[in-house]
Parts: C-alpha cells; sequence; structure tokens
C-alpha cells in the first residue's frame, strides 16, 4: 500500500477524555450492539464499554507494533498451554486510568456497575497456577514495554465449569464463547497447515547428503485469534495469539450426496476436536491422543508464524537466536525443540550442528514441578503413530547426547539410563522433561527451594554436566490485577498514604512499614480487611445460602484439588475443631469460618472424594445447632479468578500448607499476603523466601522441611505409627472411615483413610498433624489481640515488593532471553 493511500485511512485519534470515551461508547451501543437506549441490557452496556477501549487499546497495539519493528527489536515468544487471563473489563479501564467517565456514564443510565462486569465471561484458556502465571507474565511484559508476545490455544470450553451436586463435583461445558469475545480480532488470513500420521521418506538432498521429507500426512489447519494485552500506565500494548483448530475441507460433497451427512462432516468435526477443550482427559488412548495432538497443534502453528515474522523482516534464518527468545512454560510445549530442528533440517536444509545450535540458543524451559508423574511422557508407539519425523529427530537428539554423556562418564551406565531422552521403563516413551533440558539454553525453577531441589534431586545430573544452565527465577504476581483491582479499598488507602508509583514498583510497599505502627493506619487498614469480608460473606449468602460470622476468623485454602497441597490436612484441623467444640461448647473460642474453593481434575478420584469430604463436614458442622455461627465451612464452587477477587481480599490466614518438596512455588500465597493476609505454611516452595521477606515473626511456619520428608521416607516412614499414638488423630480419623460424615453410606470415606494409614501416607499428613495444630492454636491466640494482627498484617502487604513479576520479568528478560524495553 503507498504512503497516500495509507494516509487517507488514517483513523482518528482514540482518546481517553471523557467525552471521547461517551462518545465512543455510545457509538458502539448504536452501530455494534445495534440497539434503542430504552432497550440496552447489562451485556450490551459490557459490549459497548468493551468495544470502545478495544479501539483504544487498537491503537497503542499497531503503534506498540510498529515501534518494534523500527527499532529492529529482539522479541520473546512466550509459549503456554494455559493463559488464565479472567476479565478483561477492569483490568484494561484500570490500566487505561479510565474509570471514571466509564462509572459516571453507567450511574447517568442507571446502570448497575458490578452487573455489568459480571456480563463478561472468563477467559477459560487456563485452569490453574501455571497459566495465571502466564497471565501476570504478559501483563508484565506490556507494563515494562518489553517486545514480548503469548502463544497459546482458543479453547472453545476450557477446562469445565465444576458444579456441585450433593457435595459430588460435576462438570459441565464452559461455553464461554456463547456471546461473542469483544476482546478478540480473528485473524482468517493467518492460517498454517498442522500435519498428523504419515511416514517418512529419505532421499539425497542436491548438496550430497541424506535428508527426510514427511509425507501422507494428514492435515489440520490452525487459525489466528489475536488478543491485545495493556500494560499499566504505558503506550505499549503486546499481543496474545491463540489458535483455534480448522479442517481443511469443511464438507464432503461426495458423501452429502450419496446421502451421508453424518460422514460429509465427520473431518471437519475430528478436526476440531483439538481446540475444544483444555486438557482431555489422558485415562483412555484417545484422550491422551488427543493430548499429545492439542500440544503439537499449538506449538507447529505457533513456530511456522514465528519463523514467518522472521524471514518476512530479516530473509535469513540463521540470526534467529539473535532476535527471538523462544520460552518454553512447562513441558507441554517441549515438542517446540523436535519440530524446529524439523524445519532447519527439512525446510532449510541445514547441517545438524548447524541446526542444534541455533535450536539450544532459541529455547529456554520453565520446570514448574518435581513430582514424579507430572513431568510428562509419551509412549514411543503414540509418536511412531501421530509423528514419525520427530521420533526420528529425538532419536538422533538422543544418540548424540547420550554420546556425550559416555565420554564424559565412561562406562556410566546408570546416568546414562536416568538422563537419556527415552525411558524404557514400562515401555518405551519419551520424557519431555530432559528433552526441554537438553534442547534449552537456560532452565529455571520457579523459587528458590525448588531449584535447589531440581540441582539435588530430579536434574541433578544434568546439573553436573550442564553446570550454570540452571538458573531460579522465582515466581511473582501483578499487583495491577492482584491488589489494584481486586481490593480498590485497600488501593485508595496506600495511595493516600504513599503515592501511586507502587504499582508500577512494588518496592515501593516499603514505605508502608513505619505505617504498621500507627494507631490511625491500623484502625484504617482494619476496616478494609472488615468491608472486604461484609462484601465475601454476602456473595456466599447469595450464591451458597450459607449464613457465616464476618468477625469470625477466614480462614481460606484456594487452590488445585490435589493430595500434595493436603486440603485433607486442612480438613482433619477442621474435625479436630469441631470436636472440641463440641465437648467444650462453654470454652471460649476464636470463631472461624473455613473456606475451600478448586478444582479437582475429571479423572483424579481421590481429589475428587476429597472435595466430597469438605462438603459433607461443611453440612454436619454447618447444621449443628450447638456450634452455631463459631465455626462454617464454605466449599466455593467453580473457583475461578473472578471468584479468587472476591475471596483473596477478604481472607485473614492463608493456607499454604503442601509437603515440603512438592510445590514448585506457588503463587496464591503471594497474593494473599499482599492483600494482608497471615500465611500458615510449612517450608516449601516460595514461603521460604515469603517468610524471608516478611519476617519470621510475621508468618506461621510448621511441620518438616524438604530435608526432613526425605530422611522420615528414607527410614520407613510407618503412617500406622503415628494413628496409633496420637489419640486426637485417631479419633479425627475414625470419625471420617466410621461414617460420622457420611451416615448414609458409612464406607464413603475409607479409602481417603486407608491411604493414610496402610496406603503409605504419601504426602506425610499423619507426621505433620500434630504440629499443624499447635501452629493453628498460635493463630488463635494472636488472632485474640487484634493490633497485633493487623500490625503483622501491614508488614506482610509492605513486605511484598519481591513477588512483583515486574521482578520476575526483569530477571527472564535480562538474564536469559537477553531483550531490552522498546518505549514510546
Amino acid at each position: 500500500m503507498s504512503k497516500r493511500v495509507a494516509s487517507t485511512l488514517k483513523p482518528s485519534e482514540q482518546r481517553l477524555d471523557e467525552r471521547s470515551i461517551r462518545r465512543g461508547i455510545a457509538n458502539h451501543l448504536h452501530y455494534t450492539v445495534g440497539k434503542n437506549p430504552e432497550d440496552l441490557s447489562e451485556r450490551d452496556w459490557f459490549m459497548g464499554i468493551a468495544h470502545t477501549i478495544r479501539d483504544r487499546l487498537t491503537e497503542r497495539w499497531m503503534r506498540t507494533t510498529q515501534r518494534y519493528q523500527q527499532r529492529d527489536a529482539k522479541r520473546v515468544y512466550y509459549l503456554s498451554l494455559e493463559f488464565l487471563i479472567g476479565r478483561s473489563l477492569t483490568n484494561s479501564i484500570l490500566n487505561l486510568d479510565i474509570a471514571e467517565p466509564c462509572r459516571s456514564l453507567l450511574h447517568e443510565f442507571e446502570a448497575s456497575e458490578e452487573a455489568v462486569i459480571d456480563m463478561e465471561p472468563e477467559a477459560a484458556l487456563g485452569n490453574g497456577g501455571l497459566g495465571r502465571l502466564a497471565a501476570c507474565f504478559l501483563d508484565s511484559l506490556a507494563t515494562l514495554s518489553l517486545p514480548g508476545e503469548g502463544y497459546g490455544i482458543r479453547y472453545e470450553y476450557g477446562m469445565f465449569h465444576q458444579h456441585i451436586h450433593n457435595g459430588w463435583q460435576r462438570e459441565q461445558p464452559d461455553n464461554w464463547l456463547r456471546y461473542g469475545n469483544p476482546w478478540e480480532f480473528p485473524r482468517p488470513e493467518i492460517l498454517y497447515p498442522v500435519e498428523f500420521g504419515g511416514h517418512v521418506v529419505e532421499y539425497q538432498h542436491e548438496s550430497g547428503h541424506s535428508a527426510f521429507q514427511w509425507t501422507d500426512t494428514e492435515h489440520v489447519m490452525a487459525m489466528a485469534y489475536d488478543m491485545p494485552i495493556p500494560g499499566y500506565n504505558t503506550e505499549t500494548v503486546n499481543n496474545l495469539r491463540l489458535w483455534s483448530a480448522k479442517s481443511s475441507r469443511d464438507f464432503d460433497l461426495e458423501f452429502f450426496n450419496a446421502g451421508d451427512y453424518i460422514k460429509a462432516v465427520e473431518h471437519k468435526n475430528v478436526s476440531e476436536t483439538l481446540s475444544k477443550v483444555l486438557y482431555p482427559s489422558d485415562s483412555t488412548f484417545s484422550g491422551r491422543e488427543l493430548r499429545l495432538k492439542q500440544e503439537y497443534f499449538f506449538i507447529s502453528a505457533s513456530l511456522q508464524d514465528i519463523i514467518h515474522k522472521h524471514l518476512q523482516h530479516y530473509r535469513t534464518i540463521d540470526n534467529l537466536p539473535d532476535k527471538v527468545a523462544i520460552q518454553l512454560n512447562d513441558t507441554h510445549p517441549a515438542l517446540a525443540i523436535p519440530e524446529l530442528m524439523r524445519i532447519l533440517l527439512d525446510r532449510f536444509h541445514l547441517r545438524w550442528q548447524t541446526a542444534w545450535s541455533i535450536t539450544v540458543r532459541t529455547f529456554s524451559y520453565t520446570n514448574h514441578t518435581l513430582l514424579p508423574e507430572a513431568l510428562e511422557v509419551w509412549p514411543v508407539s503414540l509418536f511412531e503413530t501421530l509423528l514419525p519425523r520427530h521420533l526420528q529427530i529425538i532419536y538422533e537428539i538422543n544418540h548424540r547426547f547420550l554420546r556425550d554423556v559416555s565420554h564424559r562418564y565412561p562406562g556410566d551406565v546408570d546416568r546414562m539410563r536416568r538422563m537419556s531422552i527415552i525411558g524404557e521403563e514400562g515401555g518405551k516413551h519419551v520424557r519431555m522433561g530432559n528433552l526441554a533440558f537438553v534442547g534449552s539454553h537456560k532452565v529455571n525453577g520457579v523459587a528458590a527451594l525448588h531449584t535447589q531441589l531440581m540441582r539435588e534431586t530430579t536434574f541433578a545430573d544434568f546439573e553436573q554436566f550442564f553446570p550454570h544452565r540452571i538458573v531460579n527465577k522465582t515466581n511473582g504476581i501483578t499487583p495491577r490485577r492482584w491488589l489494584n483491582e481486586a481490593n480498590p479499598e485497600l488501593t485508595d488507602l496506600i495511595c493516600q498514604n504513599i503515592g501511586r508509583t507502587w504499582l508500577s514498583d512494588l518496592d515501593q510497599l516499603k514505605k508502608l512499614i513505619p505505617l504498621a505502627e500507627d494507631k490511625t493506619f491500623q484502625a484504617n487498614f482494619r476496616q478494609v480487611k472488615q468491608n472486604n469480608k461484609l462484601r465475601l460473606a454476602e456473595f456466599i449468602k447469595q450464591r451458597l445460602d450459607i449464613d457465616i460470622n464476618p468477625n469470625s476468623l477466614f480462614d481460606v485454602q484456594i487452590k488445585r484439588i490435589h493430595e500434595y497441597k493436603r486440603q485433607l490436612l486442612n480438613v482433619l484441623h477442621v474435625i479436630t475443631f469441631y470436636r472440641c467444640l463440641r465437648e467444650n461448647p462453654d470454652c471460649d473460642f476464636v470463631p472461624r469460618t473455613f473456606i475451600f474453593g478448586g478444582k479437582a481434575a475429571p479423572g483424579y478420584a481421590q481429589a475428587k472424594l476429597i472435595i466430597k469430604l469438605i462438603n459433607d463436614v461443611a453440612d454436619v458442622v454447618n447444621h449443628d445447632p450447638r456450634i452455631g455461627d463459631r465455626l462454617k465451612v464454605v466449599f466455593i464452587p467453580n473457583y475461578d479468578v473472578s471468584t479468587a477477587l472476591k475471596i483473596i481480599p477478604a481472607a485473614d490466614l492463608s493456607e499454604q500448607i503442601s509437603t515440603a518438596g512438592t510445590e514448585a512455588s506457588g503463587t496464591g500465597n503471594m497474593k494473599l499476603a499482599l492483600n494482608g493476609a497471615l500465611t500458615i505454611g510449612t517450608l516449601d516452595g516460595a514461603n521460604v523466601e515469603i517468610r524471608d521477606e516478611v519476617g519470621a515473626e510475621n508468618i506461621f511456619i510448621f511441620g518438616m522441611n524438604a530435608q526432613e520428608v526425605e530422611s522420615l521416607k528414607a527410614n520407613s516412614y510407618n503412617p500406622w505409627h503415628w494413628y496409633e499414638s496420637n489419640g486426637e488423630l485417631k479419633q479425627v480419623l475414625d470419625m471420617i472411615s466410621s461414617g460420622y460424615f457420611s451416615p448414609e453410606e458409612p464406607d464413603r470415606f475409607r479409602p481417603i483413610v486407608d491411604a493414610l494409614t496402610h496406603g503409605g501416607d504419601r504426602y506425610c499428613l499423619l507426621a505433620d498433624y500434630a504440629d499443624y495444630v499447635a501452629c493453628q492454636q498460635q493463630v488463635d491466640a494472636l488472632y485474640r489481640q487484634p493490633e497485633e494482627w493487623i500490625r503483622r498484617a501491614i508488614l506482610n502487604t509492605a513486605n511484598m515488593g519481591k513477588f512483583s513479576s515486574d521482578r520476575t520479568i526483569r530477571e527472564y528478560a535480562r538474564e536469559i532471553w537477553d531483550i531490552d524495553a522498546v518505549k514510546a
């Protein structure tokens, strides 16, 4: 397009003053929504405001892209199977600082601000901490004006909507796109073929060396959808590109004409399942096959797109690592390593060493777990069927790597077996963690303890072979979402006392430390917390019809339901508390409300049974007239970002009680502490660093550390001994196993108790129980001193500066990606 023509198409500038915002909303209500003012619903208002904001983001977005190109900036591409971005409306309004004009217009037309916000569905693009971390990182990349882009999948239904029926988790489709997504830009012209199956043909390349062609494959098309990601108080708007699966042939006319209407659309339906649901169940072969296809679908499309954009600008692939950094968020995108090798070898016909050098210098890998079952492995047989060329390349990577290992450690067969990318136990399989490690120039843990354990346990052999490849990048959270949006009253209180610069420099919160001793500030801080508790109590009443005491201690555990996160240990304490209240009804107990939230994977039977136990305990406790409002138990269904924004500001106590050595980092611990909750936890994940930052006296630590857990297990841990020797624990477990909480089915929870007493108690609940209960008594004692509790809560908020995702991203940018800010 000529410059003259382009200049005639230049749109009018989208300003942020109140008059322009009002005009923009009015125009979209008229021309986009297409309704008269008297007919407008809350959803119409949401659409009108969202499109008005999108106009302004789009303008900045396009300028950002041009700026990156003009300055020849190196870019990072963040590959993640999850982006749990939550709702975008409020976050975008706050980042653009246009809350008042939007609020004023809604008030003028008597539209409820809260109802309009609630019209936006959660973007169902993730499940838990992995996806929420990715979303925080995108926010920080834009806020810091760093050239970066996210790549993922545009799931049509996300994971699932959690419904609780008779105490059991039930999964329902999460149709978040039912009413459309005003934030996305469909890009039907950006379409890439993704191949599966077929076979590999070897031939002689014109250069004289052997070459390979992957042929007779089936095709699925990947279509791009773009979402602008704004930074806070900056002109930068980065991009999140999501892929949707489309059939390479929508309709088979031959079958249709023959009257086989189902067969006519079969290929379309099968192809498009790839982007239907996040994490299809891997309990069946078809589920496992779909998951592997899903992972390859997204990395293949992403790499094709990255390389296409690179070649448009540079016309050579040789400088890819100088202009492109690719971050693998966990092992899900690890197939990108053999895929890039395939492209470099088969399309560009580079020699192996050159291709491998480019690949390793381009990729870096974030490890999120040390649990063996969470480090992905895929059967070789599945690769042979779906990705035969990639299996060849993986075998060659492994052959060359093990050759180097054998040269360094001659005769050490056990070491080679441990380090091999191909595992032999239980059938040949591909170890994706090992592949990601070998194919990346940097591998990072997400908390200091996690990184130390990586070096000492899971990746100890690799640490010796690749010294300095493992680095630590402690996770962080964005304060824009998790304080500015989540807790507006606390935000206002902080801003009144130390200004607003802390929103982009969280270390500024240290200015609150002297105010922890100030009686007026303490009173204001306490009132903010109480107001948030009242709002949460009202939400729980409306949603669950449970009355809770807003003056009770709000004890919160909100996270994915998993045995290592030990929601069950929390339940054991709830029952202990309940027993004490029943046996001593006249004692002066500190009233508590235990609040749980989280989803269990659909195929994870034990986790779903724990959810049922929580709800059965709640049913008994909440209806016991002798207990009243001194103890309540609440399980809030369908825990998501929007629900977290309601719970976190109201929490008094943050339960971070995973078995030491199992949680990589955690970010819920950071969000809760930032909002003034005190933490009770083990020395696991980022809890260790939170203790170091806030001070050991301002956190409740209990239980064994990681070394003590390993020592206990090494010395033949016998949970039955702990059961027999602790009368209180025995009574609690006997209540569960005897059917006290399930009289209609007395044996319902026996599998839970059996796993603890006879099944090895893998996560050491019984060993940590007594110390946990004793620590909870310390919590009670402190809560009886409201001024001291609030003083420590303020100090928690004040010392959370380290845990900003801005700090994390600066470290990635400087020490792994080698990218610089590109500011307007």
